[in-house]
């Protein structure tokens, strides 16, 4: 196969306090066109609410650990075509997935967002948010996203329980990604067509300490793929 891409806490002012800490680029209410951060205020007006049946409950009638593996990396490393296998290779297995795609949440939860570094920021928050339901719901979640920014990765995992966060670096060198470039967008770039490309015009920040770190450049998909089930098992 080619590497084509094809609860809130109880404490409310204290979450608050996270929130902002997890966004160190603060967006405005304007560039999201219409949408805001809640006030403190606000969170007076929000409460938890404690169901029966808990994360436990539906991970025991799934028959498994749900957790979620958030493939990183620049435009055309691997991260949707890895994510794909993955995801067979755990339905063979009698195992319950999703994939949330980069591509695919900007057709419907984040069309409203560009590629500014503050919609990126929310971009991150929104989709972390998701998987974090769908963790609760006993998923197995792969979330692939370039995700550039360390700050937001971090504030990504945070949500999560120990040990159900697993980072996987989907490292190939800009020169290989442009070289590949599947969806010819860094063509586009290189022409001035497309601003804040992510390794070109805008940032992209390596993780520092990832569970699974990938060499694409030199790995296949299918060991690429290996590697992470040996993880997981």
């Amino acid at each position: 196969m080619s590497w084509i891409d094809v609860s809130w806490n109880n404490n409310k002012k204290r979450f608050f306090a996270k929130l902002v800490e997890y966004n160190p680029r603060p967006y405005h209410s304007k560039s999201l066109r219409g949408c805001r951060r809640m006030k403190t205020e606000d969170l007076t007006q929000v409460f938890t609410v404690n169901f029966v049946v808990n994360k436990a409950e539906r991970a025991r009638l799934k028959g498994q650990k749900p957790c979620c593996i958030w493939f990183t990396g620049l435009s055309g490393a691997g991260k949707s075509t890895i994510a794909n296998l993955l995801e067979q290779r755990l339905y063979s297995e009698g195992k319950h997935t999703y994939i949330l795609d980069g591509d695919h949440v900007r057709h419907g939860l984040n069309s409203d967002l560009g590629f500014s570094d503050s919609h990126r920021v929310e971009n991150v928050r929104r989709v972390a948010e998701v998987a974090k339901l769908m963790v609760d719901a006993g998923l197995i979640v792969l979330v692939a996203l370039i995700s550039p920014f360390l700050s937001e990765r971090l504030g990504a995992r945070r949500l999560f329980d120990q040990g159900e966060f697993v980072e996987v670096f989907v490292d190939a060198p800009f020169e290989e990604c442009e070289r590949r470039d599947p969806k010819g967008l860094y063509a586009r770039a290189r022409r001035g067509e497309i601003k804040n490309f992510t390794g070109l015009d805008s940032i992209y920040e390596e993780p520092e300490t990832p569970e699974i770190h990938l060499c694409t450049a030199e790995t296949s998909p299918e060991a690429s793929v290996a590697i992470i089930m040996r993880y997981l098992q």
